[in-house]
Protein backbone atom coordinates (compact mmCIF):
# COMPACT_ATOMS: atom_id res chain seq x y z
CA UNK A 1 0.00 0.00 0.00
CA UNK A 2 3.11 2.31 0.92
CA UNK A 3 4.41 1.94 -2.34
CA UNK A 4 1.11 2.29 -4.41
CA UNK A 5 0.13 5.35 -2.72
CA UNK A 6 4.34 6.87 -3.70
CA UNK A 7 3.13 5.66 -7.26
CA UNK A 8 0.00 7.46 -7.34
CA UNK A 9 1.27 10.57 -8.66
CA UNK A 10 3.77 9.19 -11.43
CA UNK A 11 0.85 7.05 -12.20
CA UNK A 12 -1.50 9.64 -12.88
CA UNK A 13 0.99 11.42 -14.75
CA UNK A 14 0.84 8.33 -17.26
CA UNK A 15 -0.53 7.55 -20.62
CA UNK A 16 -1.72 4.09 -19.59
CA UNK A 17 -1.41 3.65 -15.93
CA UNK A 18 -1.14 -0.01 -14.55
CA UNK A 19 -0.40 -1.38 -11.13
CA UNK A 20 -1.10 -5.14 -10.90
CA UNK A 21 -0.88 -7.13 -7.57
CA UNK A 22 0.39 -10.52 -7.10
CA UNK A 23 -2.15 -12.29 -5.06
CA UNK A 24 -2.65 -16.32 -4.91
CA UNK A 25 -5.66 -17.97 -4.97
CA UNK A 26 -4.88 -19.43 -1.94
CA UNK A 27 -6.76 -16.09 -0.57
CA UNK A 28 -9.93 -17.12 -2.93
CA UNK A 29 -13.02 -17.63 -0.26
CA UNK A 30 -14.32 -19.77 -3.12
CA UNK A 31 -11.17 -21.47 -3.50
CA UNK A 32 -10.51 -22.04 -0.10
CA UNK A 33 -13.84 -23.52 0.95
CA UNK A 34 -14.26 -25.83 -2.56
CA UNK A 35 -13.02 -29.32 -1.73
CA UNK A 36 -12.53 -29.75 -5.43
CA UNK A 37 -9.30 -26.99 -5.59
CA UNK A 38 -6.45 -27.39 -4.18
CA UNK A 39 -6.48 -24.64 -1.85
CA UNK A 40 -9.10 -26.50 -0.02
CA UNK A 41 -6.53 -28.22 2.38
CA UNK A 42 -3.70 -25.61 2.30
CA UNK A 43 -2.67 -25.15 6.03
CA UNK A 44 -1.33 -21.56 5.17
CA UNK A 45 -3.79 -19.15 7.36
CA UNK A 46 -1.30 -16.31 7.40
CA UNK A 47 -0.43 -16.48 3.94
CA UNK A 48 -4.14 -16.71 2.76
CA UNK A 49 -5.33 -13.54 4.56
CA UNK A 50 -2.16 -12.15 3.71
CA UNK A 51 -3.54 -12.32 -0.25
CA UNK A 52 -7.15 -11.65 0.72
CA UNK A 53 -6.04 -8.53 2.01
CA UNK A 54 -4.07 -7.83 -0.98
CA UNK A 55 -6.94 -8.68 -3.71
CA UNK A 56 -9.15 -6.31 -1.63
CA UNK A 57 -6.59 -3.93 -1.61
CA UNK A 58 -6.55 -3.73 -5.52
CA UNK A 59 -10.30 -3.54 -6.24
CA UNK A 60 -10.58 -0.93 -3.70
CA UNK A 61 -7.68 1.04 -5.19
CA UNK A 62 -9.78 0.24 -8.75
CA UNK A 63 -13.06 1.90 -7.14
CA UNK A 64 -11.59 5.11 -6.04
CA UNK A 65 -8.89 5.50 -8.63
CA UNK A 66 -10.62 6.05 -11.87
CA UNK A 67 -8.13 5.98 -14.74
CA UNK A 68 -5.88 3.64 -13.35
CA UNK A 69 -5.95 -0.28 -14.36
CA UNK A 70 -5.55 -1.99 -10.65
CA UNK A 71 -5.70 -5.82 -11.33
CA UNK A 72 -4.70 -8.66 -8.45
CA UNK A 73 -2.85 -12.05 -10.28
CA UNK A 74 -2.47 -15.44 -9.56
CA UNK A 75 0.70 -16.65 -11.00
CA UNK A 76 0.07 -20.39 -10.22
CA UNK A 77 2.26 -22.59 -8.10
CA UNK A 78 6.16 -21.05 -8.93
CA UNK A 79 8.95 -22.51 -7.74
CA UNK A 80 10.35 -19.92 -5.00
CA UNK A 81 12.03 -20.25 -2.19
CA UNK A 82 8.78 -20.72 -0.33
CA UNK A 83 7.66 -23.90 -2.33
CA UNK A 84 11.35 -25.42 -2.45
CA UNK A 85 10.57 -27.88 0.71
CA UNK A 86 7.24 -29.09 -1.31
CA UNK A 87 9.14 -29.66 -4.67
CA UNK A 88 6.69 -27.90 -7.11
CA UNK A 89 6.20 -25.22 -8.67
CA UNK A 90 6.34 -24.35 -12.51
CA UNK A 91 9.69 -21.68 -13.16
CA UNK A 92 9.05 -18.02 -12.73
CA UNK A 93 8.99 -16.99 -16.33
CA UNK A 94 6.15 -19.12 -17.38
CA UNK A 95 4.41 -17.45 -14.06
CA UNK A 96 5.68 -14.37 -15.37
CA UNK A 97 3.37 -14.63 -18.39
CA UNK A 98 0.06 -13.72 -16.67
CA UNK A 99 2.15 -11.14 -14.73
CA UNK A 100 3.27 -9.53 -17.93
CA UNK A 101 -0.53 -9.81 -19.72
CA UNK A 102 -1.85 -7.71 -16.82
CA UNK A 103 0.79 -4.73 -17.07
CA UNK A 104 0.77 -4.28 -20.53
CA UNK A 105 -2.95 -4.40 -21.37
CA UNK A 106 -4.60 -1.62 -23.24
CA UNK A 107 -5.97 1.55 -22.43
CA UNK A 108 -9.53 -0.04 -22.88
CA UNK A 109 -8.36 -3.07 -20.45
CA UNK A 110 -10.07 -4.43 -17.48
CA UNK A 111 -9.57 -2.99 -13.81
CA UNK A 112 -10.63 -4.59 -10.36
CA UNK A 113 -10.22 -8.32 -11.09
CA UNK A 114 -8.38 -11.16 -9.63
CA UNK A 115 -7.13 -13.03 -12.84
CA UNK A 116 -5.02 -16.33 -13.61
CA UNK A 117 -3.48 -17.33 -17.14
CA UNK A 118 -7.13 -18.64 -17.95
CA UNK A 119 -9.57 -15.46 -17.29
CA UNK A 120 -11.02 -13.84 -13.90
CA UNK A 121 -10.88 -15.86 -11.10
CA UNK A 122 -13.79 -16.13 -8.66
CA UNK A 123 -12.91 -14.97 -5.02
Amino acid sequence: MCVTEAALPLLRKSSNPTVVTVSSSAGSFWAVTNPDRPEFNLPLALYSASKSAATMLTVQYAKSQPGIKFNAVEPGTTATDLTAAFGIGRTPEESARVVVRLATLDADGSTGTFQDENGEVPW
